[in-house]
Formats: structure tokens, sequence, C-alpha cells
């Protein structure tokens, strides 16, 4: 796991990054593409415009909102491009699946990195940071499905040739992660196990899904 030197306490938000009522009100005026977050706010603890990522979603800007997710075994990719400047996430819950749905990671790839480009970006000058895989659900080990959500999207990134410059995957946590698709900048918090009982009700539907296919506490690290 690559970790940037910096690491900020969960108890004290960062500088302001700055609010931008107009353009919380633009982008919610703004008509969605199929699979595209919706959920737009202002996140009073950094104090900056925010658009929530649900499952199945994606959302790629190119100036430093909050692109926020929380993650059980699911895994969301944050895809930069250095020489862009434009940024993008996806949350998806299983590796591979019927095609057209953004719960598949194949699919899911697909729609961020074409609207990437439709937005200026090039795979050649694509990074990814890569967070999510863990285990919250308890008895739930012989589905690996963490474990091959993590593989899907190592082995995909490779693939294109985007490489990985962080992670943050597997292990037992729920995480929550904030990325900021201008600069690349990303923060994760590990959530306690008392914290995520949304995502365990989150990582059973997965689980349920993939099953005919095989017949707070923490801290918070700048990524």
């Amino acid at each position: 796991m690559a970790l940037a030197s910096t690491t900020f306490s969960a108890a004290r938000p960062q500088p302001a990054l700055g609010t931008s009522s107009a353009r919380l009100q633009r982008l919610k005026a703004q008509p969605r593409k199929p699979g595209e977050a919706s959920f737009f706010f202002h996140d009073a603890y950094f104090n900056n415009d925010a658009v929530k990522i649900l499952p199945c979603e994606y959302f790629v800007y190119h100036e430093d909102i909050l692109i926020m997710t929380t993650l059980g075994s699911c895994i969301a990719a944050c895809l930069w491009d250095r020489e862009a400047k434009v940024g993008g996430m996806n949350h998806f819950m299983l590796p591979e699946g019927d095609a057209g749905s953004g719960r598949y990671g194949s699919y899911a790839m697909e729609l961020l990195i074409n609207e990437m480009m439709k937005q200026g970006a090039t795979r050649a000058t694509m990074e990814a940071k890569v967070f999510g895989g863990g285990q919250v659900v308890d008895g739930m080990t012989s589905m690996n499905i963490g474990e091959r959500n993590t593989a899907f999207i190592t082995d995909y990134l490779k693939t294109e040739r985007i490489p990985i410059v962080s992670k943050d995957v597997l292990g037992i946590h729920a995480r929550k992660v904030c990325f900021l698709p201008a600069s690349g900048k990303a923060m994760v918090k590990r959530l306690a196990a008392t914290n995520s009982a949304a995502l365990v009700a989150q990582d059973r539907a997965a689980v349920q899904q993939a099953v005919p296919q095989s017949t707070g506490g923490g801290s918070v690290d700048l990524f």
C-alpha cells in the first residue's frame, strides 16, 4: 500500500477549499448522463462543494469539488490526468457481469475512462488511485468479493497501462474516500465496524448477486 507522507487528524478539517453556491446550483441543473452521480451538496466539514458517488455511479470534473463515496468490498477507482487536470471516480460492486451496468467493474471503468477522454484526458497521461475491497461482512470469506474486485482493478489498469500511484485496499475496514479531481489529491478514512452497518447490507447484496455467476474512528490519510 503506497501512502503519501502526510496524515491528517480525523478531528480537524483541512483548510477551507472554498465554496460556490452558484456552482452547486449549476451542477444540480445540468442534465445527468446514465450512471452519472447527481447528489450534490455543501460539505460543512471541508467547507466545499461536494458530490456523493453511490454504488454503480461515476463522476468526472475539472475543478476541485469533493467527489466522495463510502466503500466496503466495493472498489472506487480515482483517475486523474496530470496534463489535462481533470479527474473522476467510480464505485463498482463486482468485477464482471451483465454489460451495461455500472455495478460491474468492466463497464464502470469504461464509463469513467470515456468521460475522462471527452473532457480532454488521454490514457497516456492518466494515473490511478484505488480504494476499497475490504471484508466487512463476517463469515463471507468464501466469496472473496473484495479480493476479486481488487484483483480485477489491478489487472484492468495494468492492461490499460494506467499506473496505480497509490492504493488502500483489502483488510477488514470500510472506508470513506474523498477525491479532488483537478489536483488529483485523495483522502481516505478507515471506518470503525460500528459505523459500517449500511455497508454490510450493501456487501450482502453484492454477494447475493455474485452467487449465480459462481454456480467512526480512524485517521484520514492523504494519497
